[in-house]
């Protein structure tokens, strides 16, 4: 067993590196979006840039601190931590203070602190807790229900509080999940939902149960691997879908197209049915579940685009998909952060001269839009930078995981990894255009003390598990 005081010697310093260049990065940018000649100290703790290095000293304290803790202490109270967060949501959610349309936040004095951003580490922890406990089987239904208590339970209450993109990232534990032994047809599953969401958004209902139809069929032949009965299926749609669409118009009925493909496709299941029981053919009770589910999903859209979703929320997706263009409005942010980004060319404009910045067209240049004064002032080369060091802090964590000698500890970091991969991508995504604005930050980048805090206590808590990975953990 590896003693306390050799710990040290087993740090990953090359993650503790790539985490100290992207907060000295984040810190120096943060100055260069808000520098005026009236404040040109970088050391002046009245502006941001001055606040944040505060905040930087304090995560610096918090990971050596974490690195004197035992390693046992992160598993045996990983529940605890939990069940102090979720207390501490519910609180903020009566008597939190309300930020910019969201009640998220605890008020002590001059300071906020957003307990949201630390409710994904002790998610992270319990998840791993539950998984690495004995005899857990992930292909029980029991076992799929305490995880999505788990993981939904702070996602829910961060959702009340009005601050969708935090609850959002909640998702993302999913990857753990999935390196842990869940089907890739629930991955598949979940990536189609997501794609049906915003297909239905775009395309006539018709398109979309067309197309929902033609997946069923293909999902069929996959699982059935039987090429006639795949032919027997086609065959019988089509037949039905002709005779009800050639009645249609021999009687002169004005019929709606829904109700000519509803009719045909449930004489078609129905059929299909009865021939399958005949023919043992497996699988068809399941694809079409599939299918009814996903055409009764597309028409509830519609119904959840419009009543439960923000009207904030609702321009910017619609923005983001091009069914309507507000440059002005709800696309502003997007459309002046792409001219910020495309400005800078491949070497920048330089430190301190980006000038779409200095004048504040691009809102939240130090939080949630860090990384388009990175794009202005130092053009491809910095951004090209960031997403590399960026890539390269999650292989190496991905990399550490594996290494591993604990279920808890591999799967902590997995969630580590998931955690800061879909920060990472939304928050890049959302600069360019490619996802719309949900306001979440850049990890390490983006100014803030609770947001920094929070990933820092993410990260070292996974590195003082590797740096004990050889130390026996209950």
């Amino acid at each position: 067993m590896i003693r306390r005081n050799s710990i040290w010697g087993n740090i990953d310093w090359i993650t503790v590196l790539m985490y100290l260049v992207l907060i000295f990065i984040g810190w120096i940018n943060i100055y260069a979006a808000v520098y005026n000649d009236e404040h040109s100290n970088i050391f002046d703790f009245t502006q941001r840039y001055g606040k944040q290095l505060i905040w930087i000293a304090a995560a610096l304290l918090i990971a050596i601190t974490i690195f004197i803790i035992d390693i046992r202490f992160y598993s045996y109270f990983a529940y605890i931590f939990y069940g102090i967060l979720v207390f501490t949501l519910l609180f903020v959610l009566v008597f939190g203070a309300e930020i910019k349309g969201a009640r998220s936040w605890i008020q002590i004095g001059s300071i906020s602190i957003q307990p949201s951003e630390f409710a994904k580490i002790t998610t992270a922890l319990a998840l791993a807790k539950y998984l690495s406990a004995f005899n857990i089987e992930l292909n029980k239904f029991k076992t799929y229900l305490k995880i999505i208590l788990i993981i939904f339970i702070p996602a829910l209450l961060i959702y009340a509080q009005n601050d969708t993109g935090s609850a959002l990232v909640y998702f993302a534990f999913i990857l753990v999940l999935y390196r842990n032994g869940l089907s890739d047809s629930i991955m598949f599953l979940g990536f189609f939902v997501v794609l049906l969401f915003f297909l239905a958004l775009i395309l006539s209902k018709i398109t979309i149960i067309l197309l929902i139809i033609s997946v069923a069929f293909i999902v069929f032949f996959i699982l059935d691997k039987q090429s006639k009965n795949f032919m027997y299926g086609v065959l019988i749609l089509v037949v039905f879908s002709g005779v009800f669409y050639g009645l249609s118009k021999l009687v002169s009925f004005n019929v709606s197209p829904y109700y000519i493909i509803s009719v045909s496709l449930a004489s078609s299941l129905f059929t299909y049915f009865y021939f399958a029981i005949k023919k043992k053919i497996k699988h068809i009770f399941l694809v079409s579940i599939f299918l009814i589910s996903s055409i009764l999903f597309t028409f509830s859209v519609d119904y959840f685009f419009n009543n439960i979703l923000e009207p904030h929320q609702q321009e910017r997706i619609n923005n983001l998909l091009g069914i309507e263009f507000d440059p002005l409005g709800a696309g502003y942010n997007v459309n002046q952060s792409k001219i910020a980004i495309g400005s800078g060319g491949i070497t920048g404009k330089g430190f301190l001269r980006g000038t779409q910045t200095k004048f504040d067209f691009v809102p939240e240049q130090t939080t949630d839009f860090i990384f388009c004064t990175i794009g202005e002032e130092w053009g491809f080369v910095g951004t090209f930078t960031v997403i590399v060091l960026f890539v390269g802090l999650m292989v190496r964590l991905v990399f550490l995981a594996e290494r591993q000698r604990t279920k808890f500890s591999r799967l902590y970091g997995y969630g580590v990894v998931s955690v800061l991969f879909v920060h990472f991508t939304v928050n890049i995504g959302m600069t360019i255009g490619l996802f719309p604005v949900i306001g979440i930050p850049l990890p390490f980048l983006s100014y803030g003390g609770s947001s920094l805090w929070a990933f820092t206590i993410l990260v070292f808590i996974f590195l003082r598990l590797d740096a004990g990975r050889m130390e026996y953990l209950g």
